[in-house]
């Protein structure tokens, strides 16, 4: 959404492409998970009068969109890209499947996986650690607006203290508003390890390939 208040900012659109092609080109494999929010959230439907399973519904489309357009920004930076949804939309998407985002990650192409999980009530959050566990990834990058996990929100507080890494019973004891539960639940019985940082900050992908100290792990 970048400075809009709906939408896509093709700059900023752009601007992520590039980060990622860039990892890409150095031989890492890559799965991205999608969030649509910057056009229609589904926890906002029902203050529009929406019932919680077709809102979230229509959030899940709105992460196809998204990953449409992440897909051809990829495209025009040179990197190459399957979308692959969790309910059924061809000729939009390729249907998920395990096998085939891994085939298309050893093939060298970025996977896009849209649809969330392809089920209601369940978030983001949920769905990028879920297939993140499936596809068998070596850590789980979340990212952010802000460079880490802190113990209050820092752009409200000031003060707020920056974490380095945190465990999972940290986030949990301290209720910090890292992922939702059923996500955090997910990553830790099964030792995913999940950086959150700020992606808005250009070379910071890269930065994290290299091991640089960015962000928060949880772990």
């Amino acid at each position: 959404m970048g400075s809009r208040n709906y939408g896509i900012d093709e700059a900023i659109l752009d601007e992520y492409a590039g980060q990622i092609a860039e990892l890409s080109a150095l031989g890492v494999q890559i799965a991205i998970v999608t969030g649509g929010g910057n056009i229609f959230r589904g926890l906002k439907g029902t203050s529009l009068g929406f019932d919680r399973v077709t809102g979230d519904q229509m959030g899940m489309l709105a992460t196809v969109i998204n990953s449409l357009a992440l897909k051809s920004a990829l495209l025009k930076a040179g990197a190459g890209a399957t979308v692959f949804t969790s309910i059924r939309m061809e000729p939009v998407g390729t249907f998920y499947t395990r096998e085939k985002a891994i085939e298309a990650m050893i093939d060298g192409e970025i996977a896009i996986i849209a649809g969330g999980t392809g089920n209601p009530i369940f978030t983001t959050d949920t769905a990028s650690a879920l297939r993140a566990i499936e596809t068998g990834a070596e850590i789980m990058l979340k990212g952010t607006r802000v460079d880490g996990i802190y113990s209050a929100d820092p752009e409200k507080h000031p003060d707020a203290r920056k974490y380095d890494q945190i465990s999972y019973d940290e986030v949990y004891k301290l209720n910090l508003r890292v992922m939702d539960l059923t996500a955090i639940t997910l990553c830790k019985e099964n030792n995913l390890p999940v950086l959150v940082f700020n992606m808005n900050r250009k070379g910071t992908l890269k930065k994290v390939l290299k091991g640089e100290k960015i962000g928060t792990l949880v772990k």
